[in-house]
């Protein structure tokens, strides 16, 4: 499982969702679909329309991958930071049932308050 603790496994940007759709779209239930992605420096964060599911890639080839689901049936609580003139990083805070919190950093051009409102749709 990915270490939620270490920030710097989360400096998160925005990613095409095509670009990784063809390694986790066979996850995927049915009714599933990816809705955004962002990309770290060697893992990756995808939301669909269910989970969150993070991407832990392991080794010093790549190969081994580690995939954590997420759902967003097990959030209890979330809070956002937007970013500003001197922080420009944004961030996602998700407590989780049985894991606690989870903390995503965003840097550049991410609009936190729309993923805020994605979270909201499937949680509230």
């Amino acid at each position: 499982m990915i270490d939620f603790n270490n920030a710097s496994v989360f400096k998160l940007s925005p990613c095409n969702p095509e670009d990784v759709a063809g390694e986790i779209t066979p996850l995927f239930v049915q009714g599933e679909e990816l809705l955004a992605a962002f990309k770290g420096a060697r893992d990756y964060i995808v939301f669909t329309n269910k989970r969150l599911i993070a991407v832990n890639i392991q080794g010093l080839t790549g190969k081994k991958r580690d995939y954590t689901s997420l759902p967003y049936s097990k959030i209890q609580a979330f809070s956002v930071e937007t970013a500003s003139t001197f922080d420009l990083d944004a961030e996602l805070d998700l407590w989780f049932s049985g894991l606690g919190k989870v903390r995503l950093e965003f840097k550049g051009k991410v609009d936190v308050r729309a993923l805020s409102q994605l979270i909201g749709s499937y949680v509230l």
